[in-house]
C-alpha cells in the first residue's frame, strides 16, 4: 500500500510539469534567433564589417541584368561592391550605397589613331605613353572625386617585344602617372592574364614579371589585380604565390578553372576557394575580392552562393 502524497510533493511536481511545459516555447524563441544571426554572418563576412577582406563583384560577367537592378540584389546579399565600371554608372552605384572597389580603364586614340588603354594595347609601349598619361590622369581625378580607390590597368600585347624590355617601358610610363595617383590617393592595379587560353600574347601573364614591375615602379600606388583564374592557368601554385607575394598585390578576382564559371565544391573545376580565401585572409589583406565568374545556372543564385563559399 503507498503512502499518500503530501501537498509539498503534490505542489514540486505541478511546478516541475509547468516548467517542462514552457521549454519548448523559450527553445522556439531561442532558435529563431539563432537562425536570424546564422542568416546574418555571410552578409557581414561579405561587407567587412569583421576583421578581413570585403566581397565585390565584376559586372560585365552578368551583364544581361541591368545595373540598377544587379546593384539592389547585390546589396543585399551583402555586398560592398560592384565592380569594373565607368564614371558614367557611379550615380547608380551610390544609389545603392555601393562602392566601386576596381574602376574600368580609359581608352584614348594616339595621334596616329591607334586605340590605347585596354588589354591589347597598353603601357608597355613608349608611342603609347603620352596618350595614356593623359586619359589616366583625368580617369584618376573622377575616381577620386567619387571616393573610390582603385583603377586597373593592362600591360599591352608582347608582339614580338622581349619581356625586359616591356617591364622597362611599363616602368617608364606608369613612374609618369605615379605623382597623379599619389597625390589623389589612388592605386594603380595591374592585371595578371593568362596569355594560353583567353589573352594570347598579353605581355603581364607571371606574377614573378609583374611583382618585377612594382619593384621598378617603386611606390605605393602601383601594385598588381591578381586574378585567381588567371594565374592557376600560368602558374599554378596560388596559394603560395599569395602568401609570398601579397605585399605586391592591391585586389583579386575569382573564377573556377578550368571554364571560369562557378566554383563551388560541386562543380568540375580544380580551385578550393576555401582555401584559398583563408589564404588570402591569413597574409592580413583588408582589400576586395572581386567575384569575376560566369555563372552557368541562375545568375544570382550563382552569385549569392560564391559570396557565402568566400566569406570565410
Amino acid at each position: 500500500m503507498s503512502s499518500p502524497i503530501s501537498r509539498r510533493t503534490a505542489l514540486r511536481s505541478l511546478a516541475g510539469v509547468t516548467a517542462l511545459a514552457a521549454l519548448p516555447r523559450l527553445d522556439a524563441a531561442d532558435e529563431k534567433k539563432k537562425k536570424r544571426a546564422r542568416a546574418a554572418e555571410p552578409a557581414a563576412a561579405a561587407t567587412g564589417s569583421g576583421p578581413g577582406f570585403r566581397q565585390s563583384v565584376c559586372k560585365w560577367c552578368f551583364r544581361d541584368i541591368p545595373l540598377d537592378q544587379f546593384s539592389a540584389a547585390a546589396k543585399e546579399m551583402g555586398l560592398a561592391s560592384v565592380e569594373l565600371l565607368s564614371p558614367e554608372d557611379f550615380p547608380t552605384l551610390k544609389k545603392h550605397d555601393l562602392m566601386c572597389a576596381m574602376v574600368s580603364n580609359p581608352t584614348a586614340k594616339t595621334p596616329q589613331g591607334v586605340t590605347v588603354g585596354g588589354i591589347p594595347k597598353g603601357w608597355n609601349r613608349l608611342e603609347h605613353h603620352d596618350t595614356l598619361v593623359t586619359a589616366f590622369e583625368k580617369r584618376i581625378g573622377e575616381v577620386a572625386d567619387a571616393g573610390f580607390q582603385n583603377l586597373i590597368c593592362f600591360s599591352g600585347n608582347r608582339e614580338g617585344m622581349d619581356d625586359q624590355q616591356g617591364i622597362e617601358n611599363c616602368a617608364v610610363g606608369l613612374k609618369r602617372l605615379m605623382p597623379a595617383a599619389e597625390k589623389r590617393g589612388i592605386t594603380i592595379a595591374m592585371e595578371l592574364l593568362n596569355s594560353k587560353v583567353n589573352h594570347k600574347d598579353y605581355m603581364c601573364d607571371r606574377t614573378p614579371w609583374g611583382v618585377e614591375l612594382v619593384k621598378r615602379v617603386g611606390s605605393e600606388r602601383f601594385k598588381l589585380l591578381y586574378d585567381i583564374y588567371h594565374m592557376q592557368i600560368m602558374e599554378g601554385d596560388v596559394i603560395r604565390t599569395i602568401q609570398d607575394n601579397h605585399r605586391y598585390i592591391a585586389h583579386y578576382h575569382t573564377a573556377g578553372n578550368p571554364g571560369r564559371n562557378e566554383f563551388e565544391p560541386q562543380d568540375p573545376q580544380e580551385l578550393n576557394y576555401v582555401a584559398i580565401m583563408r589564404a588570402i585572409k591569413g597574409t592580413g589583406f583588408t582589400g576586395f575580392v572581386g567575384q569575376e565568374f560566369l555563372p552557368k545556372r541562375d545568375a544570382l543564385a550563382s552569385l549569392r552562393e560564391a559570396v557565402k563559399l568566400c566569406a570565410v
